[in-house]
């Protein structure tokens, strides 16, 4: 049976990180490896996890050390992982349902390299109601030159490739996930599949979805990853997927 190493990253994650790792123990996937890695939590985060550790059953690893932000973190559990394919939940993220686990297994042939699918985003006090659906239905490598990617929190890809074409960089503030994905994806043409289904469930205000600021470094940083990739794109290009973003608005 094929083992999923799944890697949480957690700094202050207190309030958050119950709902994540309940999520994951609900899972009907039993070969699953979950990989906490905090940063020196102030909080009750490393209480939190030690509290959950009895019930994985030997299947939990966690460190809780200093860190060089959030990526760093990522890439720390890859390194450790033992997996035949990695997944990352975020800290303030969970999975929708409790076979999604199972059903990403399932998808893996020896043809397929990583699966992909869909996610929600909710408002922090009304985790019921979903204000934003975040398809990947529409995606193809071509469109990562617009700036669209597969839900990074969806991405499961075997370990084989990030030993293969390396870990995240750890010098991006927001847009690795891009970076690694256009490297893996377009670069490398990795095979991919994509799922039709809501794997997960985000809380809005994450680093990502917090504001213009936010926006206008991930435009930097997009194009920053153009060109360290070899990948031709520009400006103009990359404005066109907030047509798209308005769109899923509207529809969710």
């Amino acid at each position: 049976m094929m083992k999923i190493s799944l890697i949480t990253a957690t700094f202050n994650s207190s309030s958050t990180l119950c709902d994540t790792i309940k999520s994951v123990l609900a899972q009907s996937y039993q070969e699953i490896e979950y990989i906490v890695v905090d940063g020196l939590s102030k909080d009750s985060t490393v209480d939190i996890i030690k509290e959950y550790e009895p019930y994985f059953k030997g299947r939990m690893k966690w460190i809780s050390e200093k860190d060089n932000g959030l990526y760093d973190a990522i890439n720390k559990g890859i390194r450790i992982a033992t997996g035949d394919v990695v997944g990352i939940l975020n800290s303030d993220d969970f999975f929708t349902s409790t076979t999604i686990v199972e059903k990403v297994a399932n998808s893996f042939t020896t043809e397929v390299d990583a699966v992909y699918g869909d996610v929600h985003f909710v408002r922090a006090n009304n985790l019921n109601r979903s204000i934003r659906y975040y398809s990947s239905k529409i995606f193809r490598p071509a469109l990562m030159k617009l700036g669209f990617m597969p839900a990074h929190p969806t991405f499961y890809c075997r370990k084989s490739c990030f030993d293969e074409y390396g870990l995240y960089k750890v010098d991006f503030k927001i847009a690795a996930d891009f970076d690694l994905l256009l490297r893996f994806i377009y670069v490398y043409r990795i095979s991919l599949k994509y799922l039709p289904l809501d794997m997960v469930t985000m809380r809005i205000g994450g680093v990502s979805t917090n504001g213009l600021q936010s926006h206008c470094c991930i435009m930097r940083e997009h194009l920053r990853a153009f060109r360290e990739n070899g990948v031709r794109s520009n400006i103009l290009l990359l404005s066109l997927r907030y047509f798209y973003k308005l769109i899923e608005f509207v529809r969710k």
